[in-house]
Protein backbone atom coordinates (compact mmCIF):
# COMPACT_ATOMS: atom_id res chain seq x y z
CA UNK A 1 0.00 0.00 0.00
CA UNK A 2 1.79 3.37 -0.92
CA UNK A 3 0.95 5.65 1.77
CA UNK A 4 -0.25 9.32 1.35
CA UNK A 5 0.86 12.48 2.97
CA UNK A 6 -2.33 12.85 5.22
CA UNK A 7 -2.47 10.61 8.48
CA UNK A 8 -5.91 9.32 9.18
CA UNK A 9 -7.08 8.07 12.29
CA UNK A 10 -9.56 6.81 14.69
CA UNK A 11 -10.46 6.06 18.33
CA UNK A 12 -12.44 5.61 20.73
CA UNK A 13 -12.47 5.16 24.72
CA UNK A 14 -15.82 3.93 26.81
CA UNK A 15 -15.15 6.01 30.00
CA UNK A 16 -16.99 8.43 32.84
CA UNK A 17 -16.75 12.08 31.27
CA UNK A 18 -18.66 13.90 33.61
CA UNK A 19 -16.86 17.19 32.76
CA UNK A 20 -17.97 16.24 28.87
CA UNK A 21 -18.68 20.12 28.55
CA UNK A 22 -16.03 21.68 29.63
CA UNK A 23 -14.03 19.60 27.26
CA UNK A 24 -15.37 20.62 24.07
CA UNK A 25 -13.49 23.75 23.58
CA UNK A 26 -10.19 22.62 24.68
CA UNK A 27 -10.24 19.92 22.14
CA UNK A 28 -11.54 22.91 19.43
CA UNK A 29 -8.75 24.86 20.17
CA UNK A 30 -6.23 22.65 19.68
CA UNK A 31 -7.75 21.06 16.36
CA UNK A 32 -7.75 24.58 14.62
CA UNK A 33 -4.18 25.50 15.35
CA UNK A 34 -3.07 21.65 14.27
CA UNK A 35 -5.36 22.49 11.27
CA UNK A 36 -6.74 19.00 11.86
CA UNK A 37 -10.00 17.93 9.90
CA UNK A 38 -12.86 15.52 11.36
CA UNK A 39 -15.11 14.89 14.27
CA UNK A 40 -14.51 14.64 17.52
CA UNK A 41 -17.81 13.05 20.11
CA UNK A 42 -17.77 13.78 23.48
CA UNK A 43 -20.75 12.20 25.67
CA UNK A 44 -20.71 11.63 29.34
CA UNK A 45 -19.69 8.08 28.81
CA UNK A 46 -17.13 8.47 26.33
CA UNK A 47 -14.93 9.79 22.97
CA UNK A 48 -14.85 8.76 19.71
CA UNK A 49 -12.53 10.36 16.83
CA UNK A 50 -12.01 10.36 12.99
CA UNK A 51 -9.31 12.54 12.25
CA UNK A 52 -6.89 13.44 9.49
CA UNK A 53 -3.92 15.91 8.79
CA UNK A 54 0.03 16.10 8.49
CA UNK A 55 1.94 13.76 10.68
CA UNK A 56 3.37 16.28 12.83
CA UNK A 57 -0.06 17.36 13.90
CA UNK A 58 -1.52 14.27 14.37
CA UNK A 59 1.38 13.71 16.56
CA UNK A 60 1.09 16.66 18.28
CA UNK A 61 -3.10 16.00 19.16
CA UNK A 62 -2.36 12.62 20.39
CA UNK A 63 0.50 14.43 22.90
CA UNK A 64 -2.44 16.55 23.95
CA UNK A 65 -5.22 13.89 24.19
CA UNK A 66 -2.75 11.63 27.07
CA UNK A 67 -2.27 14.89 29.12
CA UNK A 68 -5.68 13.56 30.18
CA UNK A 69 -4.98 10.16 31.87
CA UNK A 70 -8.22 8.89 30.86
CA UNK A 71 -7.43 8.81 27.12
CA UNK A 72 -4.04 7.24 27.59
CA UNK A 73 -3.39 4.27 25.07
CA UNK A 74 -6.21 4.26 23.05
CA UNK A 75 -6.13 1.99 20.18
CA UNK A 76 -5.92 3.94 16.64
CA UNK A 77 -7.20 2.81 13.53
CA UNK A 78 -4.40 4.09 11.08
CA UNK A 79 -4.27 4.87 7.45
CA UNK A 80 -2.98 7.26 4.83
CA UNK A 81 -4.47 9.36 1.95
CA UNK A 82 -2.67 12.05 -0.53
CA UNK A 83 -6.26 14.04 0.22
CA UNK A 84 -8.15 15.09 2.91
CA UNK A 85 -10.76 13.01 3.37
CA UNK A 86 -12.70 15.81 6.05
CA UNK A 87 -14.22 18.97 5.20
CA UNK A 88 -14.46 20.54 8.16
CA UNK A 89 -13.66 20.14 11.86
CA UNK A 90 -16.71 18.98 14.34
CA UNK A 91 -16.80 18.35 18.21
CA UNK A 92 -20.06 17.58 19.14
CA UNK A 93 -21.45 16.93 22.63
CA UNK A 94 -23.73 13.91 22.56
CA UNK A 95 -25.96 11.63 24.71
CA UNK A 96 -23.60 8.76 23.45
CA UNK A 97 -21.08 8.20 21.19
CA UNK A 98 -22.73 5.61 19.62
CA UNK A 99 -26.27 5.79 19.68
CA UNK A 100 -28.44 2.88 20.73
CA UNK A 101 -30.65 4.29 23.31
CA UNK A 102 -30.70 2.18 26.22
CA UNK A 103 -28.84 3.97 28.70
CA UNK A 104 -28.27 1.27 31.20
CA UNK A 105 -25.85 -0.36 28.67
CA UNK A 106 -22.07 0.85 29.89
CA UNK A 107 -19.60 -0.17 28.10
CA UNK A 108 -16.79 1.19 30.39
CA UNK A 109 -18.35 -0.56 33.00
CA UNK A 110 -19.56 -4.05 31.28
CA UNK A 111 -18.78 -4.93 28.10
CA UNK A 112 -18.30 -8.52 26.10
CA UNK A 113 -15.11 -10.81 25.84
CA UNK A 114 -12.80 -9.83 22.72
CA UNK A 115 -11.40 -11.79 20.07
CA UNK A 116 -8.48 -11.25 18.36
CA UNK A 117 -8.37 -11.06 14.25
CA UNK A 118 -5.94 -14.10 14.43
CA UNK A 119 -7.41 -16.08 16.43
CA UNK A 120 -11.03 -15.29 15.14
CA UNK A 121 -8.90 -16.12 11.70
CA UNK A 122 -7.01 -19.14 12.74
CA UNK A 123 -11.19 -20.16 14.30
CA UNK A 124 -12.52 -20.21 10.35
CA UNK A 125 -9.11 -21.56 8.84
CA UNK A 126 -10.46 -24.82 11.26
CA UNK A 127 -14.16 -24.71 10.31
CA UNK A 128 -14.70 -24.31 14.07
CA UNK A 129 -18.90 -24.25 14.74
CA UNK A 130 -19.09 -20.30 15.18
CA UNK A 131 -21.82 -18.18 14.07
CA UNK A 132 -20.69 -14.73 12.71
CA UNK A 133 -22.79 -11.76 13.39
CA UNK A 134 -22.61 -8.47 11.05
CA UNK A 135 -23.70 -5.65 13.71
CA UNK A 136 -24.19 -2.89 10.93
CA UNK A 137 -26.27 -1.48 8.98
CA UNK A 138 -27.89 -2.55 5.68
CA UNK A 139 -26.03 0.50 3.55
CA UNK A 140 -22.42 -1.17 4.83
CA UNK A 141 -23.42 -4.31 4.39
CA UNK A 142 -24.05 -4.13 0.96
CA UNK A 143 -20.59 -3.64 -0.18
CA UNK A 144 -19.09 -6.54 2.01
CA UNK A 145 -19.36 -8.83 4.70
CA UNK A 146 -17.99 -12.09 6.14
CA UNK A 147 -18.32 -15.09 4.59
CA UNK A 148 -21.80 -17.10 5.84
CA UNK A 149 -22.47 -13.98 7.88
CA UNK A 150 -25.39 -13.25 9.58
CA UNK A 151 -26.91 -9.25 8.12
CA UNK A 152 -29.51 -8.09 10.27
CA UNK A 153 -30.52 -5.72 7.52
CA UNK A 154 -30.41 -2.37 10.05
CA UNK A 155 -31.41 0.62 9.02
CA UNK A 156 -29.93 2.01 12.02
CA UNK A 157 -28.05 0.66 15.19
CA UNK A 158 -30.86 1.36 17.43
CA UNK A 159 -33.12 -1.60 15.58
CA UNK A 160 -30.35 -4.00 16.55
CA UNK A 161 -32.10 -4.79 19.78
CA UNK A 162 -35.50 -5.96 18.53
CA UNK A 163 -33.23 -7.47 15.56
CA UNK A 164 -31.12 -10.11 17.38
CA UNK A 165 -35.00 -11.49 19.17
CA UNK A 166 -35.96 -12.86 15.91
CA UNK A 167 -32.30 -14.91 15.82
CA UNK A 168 -33.33 -18.99 16.38
CA UNK A 169 -33.33 -19.83 20.17
CA UNK A 170 -30.77 -22.51 19.85
CA UNK A 171 -28.66 -20.05 18.68
CA UNK A 172 -28.24 -18.55 22.50
CA UNK A 173 -26.32 -21.64 23.05
CA UNK A 174 -23.87 -21.57 20.07
CA UNK A 175 -20.49 -19.48 19.72
CA UNK A 176 -21.04 -16.52 18.38
CA UNK A 177 -18.50 -13.53 16.97
CA UNK A 178 -19.98 -10.50 16.49
CA UNK A 179 -18.56 -7.45 14.13
CA UNK A 180 -18.60 -4.15 13.19
CA UNK A 181 -16.25 -1.74 11.47
CA UNK A 182 -13.95 -0.92 14.24
CA UNK A 183 -15.21 -2.43 17.13
CA UNK A 184 -17.06 0.79 18.96
CA UNK A 185 -20.67 -0.44 18.10
CA UNK A 186 -20.01 -4.23 19.33
CA UNK A 187 -18.42 -2.94 23.17
CA UNK A 188 -23.11 -2.20 23.27
CA UNK A 189 -24.16 -5.06 20.39
CA UNK A 190 -22.30 -7.46 22.73
CA UNK A 191 -23.89 -6.52 26.16
CA UNK A 192 -27.55 -6.58 24.37
CA UNK A 193 -26.99 -9.82 23.55
CA UNK A 194 -25.84 -11.07 26.72
CA UNK A 195 -28.83 -9.54 28.38
CA UNK A 196 -30.61 -11.29 25.79
CA UNK A 197 -29.92 -14.68 27.00
CA UNK A 198 -26.81 -15.13 24.92
CA UNK A 199 -24.31 -17.24 26.46
CA UNK A 200 -21.13 -17.39 24.70
CA UNK A 201 -20.91 -13.80 22.95
CA UNK A 202 -17.50 -12.79 21.65
CA UNK A 203 -16.74 -9.40 20.01
CA UNK A 204 -14.04 -9.24 16.98
CA UNK A 205 -11.04 -6.90 18.59
CA UNK A 206 -10.81 -3.53 16.24
CA UNK A 207 -13.60 -4.63 14.17
CA UNK A 208 -13.11 -5.24 10.37
CA UNK A 209 -10.60 -2.65 9.80
CA UNK A 210 -8.68 -4.60 12.74
CA UNK A 211 -9.04 -7.42 11.05
CA UNK A 212 -7.23 -6.30 7.79
CA UNK A 213 -4.52 -4.82 9.52
CA UNK A 214 -3.42 -7.97 11.11
CA UNK A 215 -4.55 -10.71 9.35
CA UNK A 216 -4.69 -11.00 5.12
CA UNK A 217 -8.40 -10.53 4.71
CA UNK A 218 -9.40 -14.14 3.79
CA UNK A 219 -13.11 -15.00 4.53
CA UNK A 220 -14.19 -11.10 3.62
CA UNK A 221 -15.92 -10.80 0.77
CA UNK A 222 -16.15 -7.30 -0.98
CA UNK A 223 -15.22 -4.39 0.47
CA UNK A 224 -15.79 -2.22 4.06
CA UNK A 225 -17.81 1.31 4.01
CA UNK A 226 -15.53 3.91 6.28
CA UNK A 227 -17.45 6.93 7.99
CA UNK A 228 -15.54 9.44 5.32
CA UNK A 229 -14.82 10.22 2.14
CA UNK A 230 -12.84 7.76 0.78
CA UNK A 231 -15.96 5.77 1.51
CA UNK A 232 -14.84 2.31 1.57
CA UNK A 233 -11.24 0.28 1.33
CA UNK A 234 -10.37 -3.00 0.62
CA UNK A 235 -8.32 -5.32 2.61
CA UNK A 236 -5.04 -3.68 1.94
CA UNK A 237 -6.61 -0.38 3.64
CA UNK A 238 -6.79 0.73 -0.61
CA UNK A 239 -9.42 3.49 -1.14
CA UNK A 240 -11.60 1.48 -4.13
CA UNK A 241 -14.05 2.69 -6.58
CA UNK A 242 -17.21 3.37 -4.29
CA UNK A 243 -18.79 7.38 -4.10
CA UNK A 244 -21.14 8.65 -2.34
CA UNK A 245 -24.84 9.83 -3.34
CA UNK A 246 -24.99 13.76 -1.72
CA UNK A 247 -28.72 13.14 -1.84
CA UNK A 248 -29.30 9.87 0.16
CA UNK A 249 -25.68 9.01 1.60
CA UNK A 250 -25.61 5.36 0.01
CA UNK A 251 -22.45 4.43 -1.45
CA UNK A 252 -22.24 3.66 -5.21
CA UNK A 253 -20.46 1.79 -7.72
CA UNK A 254 -19.11 3.11 -10.99
CA UNK A 255 -21.69 1.17 -12.57
CA UNK A 256 -24.30 3.23 -10.54
CA UNK A 257 -23.09 6.22 -11.22
CA UNK A 258 -23.27 5.56 -14.89
CA UNK A 259 -26.54 4.95 -14.77
CA UNK A 260 -29.40 7.35 -16.48
CA UNK A 261 -31.19 7.67 -12.88
CA UNK A 262 -27.93 9.17 -11.65
CA UNK A 263 -27.12 12.67 -11.66
CA UNK A 264 -24.22 14.44 -9.59
CA UNK A 265 -25.45 16.08 -6.47
CA UNK A 266 -28.99 15.55 -6.94
CA UNK A 267 -30.17 11.97 -7.11
CA UNK A 268 -29.33 8.52 -7.24
CA UNK A 269 -30.75 4.91 -8.55
CA UNK A 270 -31.53 4.55 -4.65
CA UNK A 271 -33.24 7.85 -4.69
CA UNK A 272 -35.31 7.09 -7.14
CA UNK A 273 -36.28 3.83 -6.00
CA UNK A 274 -37.70 5.37 -2.77
CA UNK A 275 -39.26 7.95 -4.65
CA UNK A 276 -41.25 4.78 -6.19
CA UNK A 277 -41.55 3.14 -2.63
CA UNK A 278 -43.57 6.32 -1.47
Amino acid sequence: MELGNIVNIAGYRFVDLDDRDELRQPFRYICEKLKLKGTILLSKNGINFFLAGEQKSIDSYLDFLELDERFIGIPLKVSYTDYQPFRRMLVRLKNEIIALGIDEIRPSKFTGPNIKPVEFKQMLDENEEVIVLDTRNDYETKIGLFENAIDLNLSTFKDFPDAILKLPEEYKKKQIVMYCTGGIRCEKASVVMMNAGFENVKQLEGGILGYFEQTDGSYWNGDCFVFDQRVAVDTELNETEYSMCFACREPLTIQERNSPDYKLELYCPYCIEGNRKE
